[in-house]
């Protein structure tokens, strides 16, 4: 892999992870006030943090500044954490993974790659050869519902990309569960501002939720786009993929 492609890759992942955690943030009020908690509802008036000493609400219009523990300057460079091991497999253009209990269908020629794997809850990190196009599914808990899982999770990416815009989100039902499909797209800024742009798929179970992102630089999406619906639309659950299992 070309050391640009190294670098554009490290961005994009380092982008996705950062979109799918939630830890805990520093909010300052428009009074100076700074509240120290994790976010656990959003509304288009109101924010929801569960502080130690319990949750609140907060206006939005209040808010001045929210700050994410990842993006502090002050913050050492986090050092890579070893990972549980997966157990996942590719057979042709079935992926299917025994750790997180799901399987996906994938474009041909496409290969499990393990560099995209950041964080404990990235179960699967999925590319085209050429490194060009990428999926991940990540799945954690959270106590609260699927839109305000889907709003936290915009914000947190909005904090990773520049230019971030949210294009389009609709519901959906996958693998009989509640979805949403988010189309969204920004710029790296450690790139030269190079556009790329993404499909998430948001799936709800219970307190678990489990997100399958596709992208690609911007100029190529509208290309892989079909295919990119495919592979966040393909997740399935272990009940329904027996069959596929046996290799």
């Amino acid at each position: 892999m070309t050391r640009l492609a190294k670098r554009f890759l490290f961005c994009l992942t380092i982008g996705l992870a950062v979109g799918g955690s939630v830890p805990a943030e520093e909010i300052t009020l428009k009074d100076g006030t700074k509240i120290v908690g994790r976010m656990t509802g959003i509304t288009s008036e109101k924010i929801e943090v569960e502080t130690s000493y319990g949750k609140v609400q907060l206006d939005r219009n209040n808010i001045l500044a929210i700050a994410f523990p990842e993006n502090s300057s002050s913050k050492a460079a986090p050092v890579r954490q070893d990972l549980p091991k997966i157990d996942e497999y590719l057979n042709g253009t079935q992926y299917v993974n025994r750790t997180g209990k799901f399987s996906l269908s994938l474009p041909a020629e496409w290969i499990i790659d393990a560099d995209l794997r950041h964080s404990p809850g990235t179960l699967a990190g999925l590319s085209s050869k050429d490194k060009m196009r990428f999926a991940m599914v990540i799945q954690e808990e959270y106590p609260g519902s699927l839109e305000s899982y889907k709003e936290l999770t915009m914000l947190n990416v909005r904090q990773t990309l520049g230019n971030f815009e949210e294009l389009s989100e609709s519901k959906a039902t996958i693998d009989g569960k509640p979805a949403m499909i988010v189309f969204y797209r920004g710029t790296l800024t450690k790139l030269n501002n190079m556009p790329v742009e993404f499909v998430s798929a948001i799936i709800a179970s219970g307190s678990s939720f489990t997100k399958i992102s596709a992208w690609c630089v911007e100029p190529l999406f509208r290309d892989m786009q079909p295919g990119f619906e495919k592979i966040v639309s393909s997740y399935r659950s272990t009940a329904r993929v027996t069959a596929a299992d046996n290799r």
